[in-house]
């Protein structure tokens, strides 16, 4: 049966491959997708198609690969086939569609048989540095059946809203962003507050900020490598703490998706630097057992996330890119040139806040200034 993309679907792809991507004529481009990513998928292979890129469209199947699981053989599902391999090599632009589309079977397999099954995540990722390859990961593909039964969602609308997001403008993203990127650039101090109760200060660490407007950065030094790989939808701008500044609370008014967790109602209290007291409505459990579990940093801030992106308002997994919105990370942040090498990481976001570099407002009832 033919697949059928809906006019959004077909909208979004367009705009990913145009102005995220730009895509060329003459580039050979991957589309990796499963089972539940497949109308979207297909939309892409058209819209690159269409500008003259050449495409390879690979397709996991979700019931292949859980009987592999079944058959404990989630070492070979590990190690990527040699065609693909060699395929990758000669590829100038990847799309990656997260999978599998099975949630709740993800939350029961054994951590270490999932682990062995991603085991080719680190060197695909060295082999795709040195191609310079560009591409983005789009994450509708979080968007699932179970997932929005789990968190009494609407997935037709939860969809529905990321693909909205997808169509916003990277060019006008920076714009966007431009003045609280110079702020943190040069700023030592930020407070956060809100009616909520929220009233939290914390401090630089004097490294510069990036901007993720949906562009990839294959080779652009300012960013990690991974960066090569844009998430899409995008627009935030992430920014290293101190680790050593501090004081006050933060009290999430967002859900917040984090390794496949579900947290919400969460709160920190801060003081000397140091994390002294959490809570959360839901997801607490998980949130200590992996605080426990931590390494030396765990109990500093890491980093502050600004959104950017006006079209994604409270939209589960997109917490961090709605636009004017904060988002405070515990723990490692190396990813963003810290000093900060904790194995524990987590966050929570807020939506609606005051927000001042250096006594300077940038952010007021969350509208960026």
């Amino acid at each position: 049966m033919p697949l059928t993309p809906s006019k959004l679907q077909r909208d979004a792809a367009r705009n990913i491959v145009t102005k995220y991507l730009k895509v060329r004529p003459g580039e050979n481009a991957i589309v990796e997708s499963w089972d539940h990513t497949m109308p979207i998928a297909v939309a892409m292979v058209d819209e690159i198609r269409r500008v003259g890129g050449r495409t390879l469209h690979i397709q996991e199947d979700e019931d292949a690969w859980w009987r592999a699981i079944d058959r404990k053989q989630s070492k070979l599902l590990g190690k990527s086939s040699t065609p693909e391999w060699a395929a990758l090599k000669a590829t100038d632009v990847y799309v990656h569609f997260w999978g599998p589309g099975d949630t709740d079977r993800i939350e029961k397999i054994p951590e270490r048989d999932f682990d062995e099954a991603l085991a080719w995540f680190s060197p695909w990722y060295q082999d795709a540095r040195k191609s310079g390859l560009r591409g983005g990961r789009v994450n509708i593909g979080f968007a699932t059946e179970g997932r929005a039964r789990q968190w009494g969602l609407d997935r037709v609308q939860w969809e529905e809203s990321i693909l909205r997001a997808c169509l916003t403008n990277p060019v006008e993203t920076a714009k966007r962003g431009a003045r609280l990127f110079k702020a943190l650039s040069r700023g030592k101090k930020v407070r956060i507050t809100h009616s909520n109760g929220t009233d939290l200060e914390v401090g630089l660490a004097g490294v510069a900020p990036r901007l993720h407007d949906g562009t990839p950065h294959p080779r652009d030094k300012r960013y990690s490598p991974s960066d090569m790989l844009a998430s899409i939808p995008a627009g935030r701008i992430d920014v290293a703490l101190d680790s050593k500044t501090a004081e006050g609370s933060i009290h999430a008014n967002r859900r917040t998706n984090i390794w496949w967790r579900w947290d919400s109602g969460g709160t920190l209290e801060f003081s000397g630097g140091r994390l002294t007291s959490y809570s959360f409505e839901e997801g607490e459990r998980e949130f200590a057992r992996l605080y426990k579990n931590g390494t030396a940093g765990k109990d500093r801030t890491g980093s502050l996330s600004f959104g950017l992106n006006p079209a994604a308002k409270d939209v589960p997994n997109l917490e961090n890119i709605e636009c004017g919105s904060v988002t405070l990370a515990m723990g490692r942040n190396q990813h963003l040139k810290g000093t900060n090498r904790s194995t524990f990481m987590s966050w929570i976001s807020l939506a609606g806040s005051e927000i001042a570099i250096d006594e300077i407002p940038v952010i007021r009832a969350g509208r960026l200034l």
